[in-house]
């Protein structure tokens, strides 16, 4: 039985508070505080995400209007739109990023795994990044031309449960394949990349680690065909080979053998090439592993037109951070979510419907079951069909 509480309030016993007290130790983000705590601040941020608010005199509106209601969502104090912007752009952001690291970890067990993946019993995480354009008049600091400011989110996702494990937040002139300096590769997992992350000095970096890449390669590599490897007859895989660099500098940063497999999508007939350093898994399954990238695309459309990374409550460097990563916080709530009560509604059904029922006093699995017993009722109805045949 629900003894009373709200939507909002069930949702946030998915948070770890144990992780999220430890990190407002670590980097003392309640010093010096008087009343308007972090806990408050998260949870005022977390309503603005799942409510859609679309700034931070709206979302600040809103919770004055709230009244007791607030008080049961367990935010204890309606803050002043100052008092929420200092605390955004003052209270150290990695708060809220270790916070999201230890939901991701606990979440990365809980969740249930890619059925390609499972069965071939392989880790794989896909690399990339999506460009946030900025105001250049709010946001100076991040200027990236002339007229114009912006910011990159290099991330990087696990593609057996779809949910980010890596984030870093950079001015948007950053060349994305920096960023496989700051990764620490898992010996013996694939990581998919498209190829404006060809490095070939990096890539042996990855090879030694005892980790492999997939990614595209460009045009008119130099390079000479040592092996080739047998492909089915008609099949989409034409070529399967292992190479070996051949350019004077190429060579040098990558010594070791390569394999190039020459694939035609079925469904496109886009002919794809593919570079990776493992010698021995199937072609279809490199092409299939490249395919399972796309799940990193969607996750920059899913945030970007769901959640609230393109208007920020703030203008400095910590109080964007701190908006991404809450946002991400949010996305692995909804995921944790869906799996937890095994709902049938797809991730922006359930932030559509979480937005409107917030603050209804109704067990969680009862509010969507409801809803998916009265869209089967619908269907269901007693209606004459239009049409025999």
């Amino acid at each position: 039985m629900n003894p009373g509480r709200t939507v909002f309030a069930q949702l946030l016993e998915l948070l770890p508070r144990r992780a999220f007290d430890l990190a407002i130790k670590r980097y003392g983000g309640e010093k010096k505080l008087r009343r308007f705590s972090c806990m408050d601040q998260l949870l005022c941020m977390v309503f603005a995400q799942l409510t859609g608010r679309s700034s931070l005199r709206e979302t600040v509106s809103c919770l004055c209007a709230l009244g007791s209601r607030r008080y049961h969502c367990g935010i204890h104090v309606a803050p002043a739109r100052s008092t929420l912007a200092e605390a955004n752009e003052r209270r150290d952001f990695r708060i809220f990023m270790d916070t999201a690291l230890s939901m991701i970890a606990s979440a990365r067990m809980q969740l249930s795994v890619d059925a390609d993946l499972r069965r071939l019993k392989i880790h794989a995480f896909a690399i990339d990044s999506t460009t946030i354009d900025l105001c250049l008049k709010l946001f100076p600091w991040a200027r990236f031309r002339r007229r114009k400011a912006g910011i990159k989110a290099h991330t990087m996702i696990d593609l057996r449960v779809g949910i980010p494990v890596f984030m870093r937040v950079s001015h948007a002139k950053v060349a994305d394949v920096s960023v496989l300096d700051q990764l620490v590769y898992q010996s013996g997992a694939f990581y998919v990349m498209d190829r404006g992350y060809v490095d070939f000095a990096r890539f042996y970096r990855i090879h030694l680690a005892g980790a492999f890449f997939i990614t595209r390669t460009k045009r008119r590599m130099d390079c000479r065909v040592r092996t080739r490897l047998p492909v089915e007859p008609g099949g989409p895989v034409k070529r399967d080979q292992l190479i070996r660099l051949r350019g004077p500098k190429s060579r040098t940063l990558y010594p070791d053998t390569l394999r190039r497999v020459r694939y035609i999508d079925p469904d496109t007939g886009k002919r794809l090439s593919f570079l990776t350093n493992h010698l021995t898994l199937d072609a279809l399954s490199i092409a299939m592993l490249y395919r399972k990238r796309w799940k990193i695309e969607l996750l920059f459309k899913w945030m970007k037109q769901h959640l609230h990374i393109k208007a920020f409550f703030g203008t400095t460097p910590n109080a964007v951070k701190t908006q991404l990563w809450i946002a991400v916080m949010v996305y692995v709530l909804v995921h944790l979510l869906k799996h937890r009560h095994g709902l049938g509604q797809t991730p922006n059904e359930i932030v559509q419907i979480l937005s409107v029922m917030v603050f209804e006093k109704t067990a969680i699995n009862q509010v969507f079951s409801e809803l998916q017993q009265k869209n089967v009722e619908d269907q269901n109805c007693n209606q004459l069909t239009l049409f025999e045949f």
